[in-house]
């Protein structure tokens, strides 16, 4: 009676039943936040743990042996190293004493949980007899390190690779669209290749090909070629410059290649052609030979001419420039319509002055006329006065009582000496030897086309040197006779 009563009035106070209620839910409150840190009350076994990276590991995380829990992480700090001053972590890990004493022959790896990156602490119990002392610290030698976590897996794509993962799929995709009959193509052609390939990969595989010892070579290739790893990554730095550069240029690389076969086939028809001229080449550099030895000695007097050379060469691009005037000058002269006409009258002219300068020339080359003239012509005026330059003559006093005579009006050239009667010539009087002939004979000497060694005639300069005819006087109107004969007795001072 009395317990109903009692019961009743707990029942139907609701002061007492809301206290109740909430000393209940503090006490699960406070045991479900310090579950990670093992229930209360509750014996533990203390160990202290050092690993080489806590990355990851949250206070509170598991620890477990055999896939069971066996105790939790408390706390996580820095430890670092006296002997190499690196830096480790160092765990304090509350453990089921079940598990004491943990042999010492145990390890310790720190493995993910999930995906998410939740990672545990996973104990691997020795089979030793001593175990480890409450409080111990398990060393950093018995930590092993996990490298094929799948965060590291997905920590390898950052952003420059998920970038580039992006470019690829998006270059791959733009490559392969629209190329479905091509793919079916390649597809169908693929069986025959498949069919010839099996007897290839089967003689391969054979053991009298030696294939198993490509790969142990390959091996050793690379170890040998290991040392100068760095000049082989200059080297295919400076190969990505060179092939970048050939890009620059690749229209042009195109064209070359696409000309390459017509240029062979000329190569083939042509180059058989100039073996005599390559053998002739070969025979002249060997005989330059010894001029090639010389050079050496040569080379100070090459190495002044080039210095004295230097300066015209830094000058040569402005003469360049003016050359380049000037072709553009002359090809602007040659697209002129009136330049053939002239050039077609001048052609016109030389071909007709062709005849008068080839016997022009030979006066000024061999006899050296012209320069003999303006020499005569300077002394003929060199007398001056106050007045001004005067030219020098000298008169030839000529008979004038004579047949025909050159002083005066004649019918006929003066070709005789004055009639024996009229008057008489005095005793022993010789025609043409006499000191007065030139007063007593008359006889005319001209003549008009002298020999100048032209085209056709005597090399012989025979103007201005021709000599008087001795012996019997006559008339003369012409070359005299024997012209090269008496030209060579006369003075031919000054005459080259």
């Amino acid at each position: 009676m009395n317990r109903r009563r009692s019961g009743s009035m707990l029942s139907g106070s609701p002061v007492l039943v809301g206290a109740v209620t909430v000393i209940v839910t503090m006490v699960a409150v406070f045991l479900s936040y310090n579950a990670n840190e093992g229930l209360p009350f509750v014996p533990t076994y203390k160990l202290n743990a050092e690993v080489p990276d806590a990355n990851g590991l949250v206070r509170g995380n598991e620890v477990r042996m055999g896939g069971a829990r066996v105790g939790v992480v408390t706390t996580i700090e820095t430890a670092p190293l006296r002997k190499n001053q690196n830096v480790t972590a160092h765990l304090e890990l509350n453990l089921d004493e079940r598990v004491q004493p943990l042999p010492k022959d145990s390890t310790i790896v720190i493995r993910p949980r999930s995906a998410l990156g939740l990672k545990y602490v996973e104990l691997v119990k020795g089979k030793g007899r001593q175990g480890f002392d409450e409080g111990a610290t398990i060393p950093l030698a018995a930590s092993v390190v996990k490298t094929e976590e799948i965060d590291d897996f997905f920590n390898m794509f950052d952003a420059p690779t998920r970038q580039a993962s992006q470019t690829n799929l998006e270059t791959f995709g733009t490559g392969l669209a629209g190329r479905g009959e091509s793919i079916n193509r390649a597809l169908a052609q693929a069986g025959p290749l498949v069919e010839k390939l099996e007897p290839v990969m089967r003689n391969l595989a054979a053991p009298r090909t030696g294939i198993a010892q490509l790969f142990p070579a390959l091996e050793q290739a690379a170890s040998e070629v290991a040392p100068v790893a760095d000049q082989q990554a200059s080297l295919w730095v400076g190969l990505n410059t060179t092939f970048t550069a050939w890009a620059s240029v690749s229209d042009s690389l195109q064209e070359t290649i696409s000309e390459g076969p017509p240029a062979l086939e000329v190569a083939t028809r042509e180059l058989p052609l100039q073996r005599p001229f390559l053998r002739d080449s070969e025979e002249l550099f060997r005989r330059f030979r010894p001029a090639f030895a010389s050079l050496a000695s040569a080379a100070p007097d090459f190495a002044t001419a080039l210095r004295v050379g230097e300066p015209a060469f830094r000058r040569s691009p402005a003469l360049n420039r003016r050359l380049t005037r000037l072709l553009q000058t002359l090809d602007r002269f040659g697209d002129d319509p009136r330049v053939p006409s002239g050039l077609a009258r001048l052609t016109s002219t030389v071909q007709r002055l062709q005849p008068t300068l080839a016997f022009l020339t030979p006066a000024q080359t061999t006899c050296n006329y012209a320069t003999l003239l303006f020499r005569n012509l300077a002394s003929a005026t060199s007398e001056t006065d106050i007045v001004g330059s005067m030219l020098r003559v000298l008169p030839i006093a000529l008979p004038q009582n004579r047949p025909n005579s050159e002083l005066g009006p004649a019918s006929a050239p003066a070709a005789g000496p004055p009639a024996l009667t009229n008057p008489a010539p005095p005793p022993g009087y010789k025609y043409g030897t006499n000191e007065n002939s030139l007063q007593q004979d008359s006889y005319l000497h001209s003549n008009p086309y002298p020999l100048t060694a032209a085209p056709g005639q005597e090399a012989d300069c025979e103007a201005g040197n021709e000599g008087y005819v001795g012996g019997k006087n006559h008339q003369l109107i012409g070359n005299p006779v024997g012209a090269k004969l008496i030209s060579e007795k006369t003075d031919r001072k000054g005459i080259k």
